[in-house]
């Protein structure tokens, strides 16, 4: 995953190196975008590696401090709203009022927040909703996370290997449109040290539903 991208740059930078080779300012333009391109995937893989070390490394501490899970989401969705024009508006938010805290981590439940529907703005169709909802569980004792698409969906072979490092269904779609292949193995990580529950659901043709439980914190759930 690092050797392809750093061979494409190594690549460009010999062919710019000979004055000879490329003349052409509209050529030369053209390979400086595209090396752009493979260093900001490298850096984007180098990144969410880091990530998954540094969760690795807490797995056995579960966070200890309460965190406002719902205005997380909130600051997410603006980021994303204002960051992602184009897809930004599709985005459709119901969120309970008044929920109740979580144990966790706030750092790593923003990037849980931002992969799902990051994930879900990606692969959905251009101009259909990215429905988003935050609510208690049934029992009251968990917050559920649900960021439902609509997209061309996933066959049921590979639901279950969705969250291993590297793992994609297209790969050639994923690097297009800028996937690092680690996005919910990060999500995985980031629910298990949370003592979570994560479950996605698919329907080929109709579209891609990430679910994700979180205890609330001590005292604090919704009777």
């Amino acid at each position: 995953e690092l050797l392809t991208p750093l061979a494409a740059v190594k690549g460009f930078i010999e062919t710019l190196d000979d004055p000879e080779a490329v003349e052409n300012p509209e050529t030369r333009s053209r390979f400086l975008g595209i090396m752009a391109k493979e260093t900001d995937r490298m850096q984007a893989l180098v990144r969410d590696l880091m990530s998954l070390s540094r969760i690795e490394a807490e797995k056995y501490d579960p966070p200890q401090n309460p965190v406002d899970f719902s205005a997380i989401v909130v600051d997410t969705i603006d980021q994303l709203r204002s960051s992602q024009k184009e897809r930004g508006s599709d985005l459709s938010v119901d969120i309970t009022d008044r929920l109740p805290s979580v144990m966790g981590d706030a750092g790593q439940l923003r990037q849980l927040a931002s992969n799902i529907v990051t994930n879900a703005m990606k692969y959905g169709k251009d101009g259909t909703p990215v429905e988003i909802s935050l609510a208690p569980s049934r029992s009251g004792a968990m917050l559920n996370l649900t960021v439902a698409d609509q997209g061309d969906g996933i066959s049921p072979e590979h639901l279950p290997r969705l969250t291993e490092r590297f793992y994609r269904v297209d790969s050639g779609r994923s690097r297009s449109i800028g996937g690092t292949g680690l996005g919910l193995s990060l999500v995985k990580h980031i629910v298990d040290r949370h003592r979570g529950h994560l479950e996605i659901r698919s329907t080929v043709g109709s579209g891609t539903t990430v679910s994700v439980l979180l205890p609330v914190a001590p005292g604090k759930a919704v009777t």
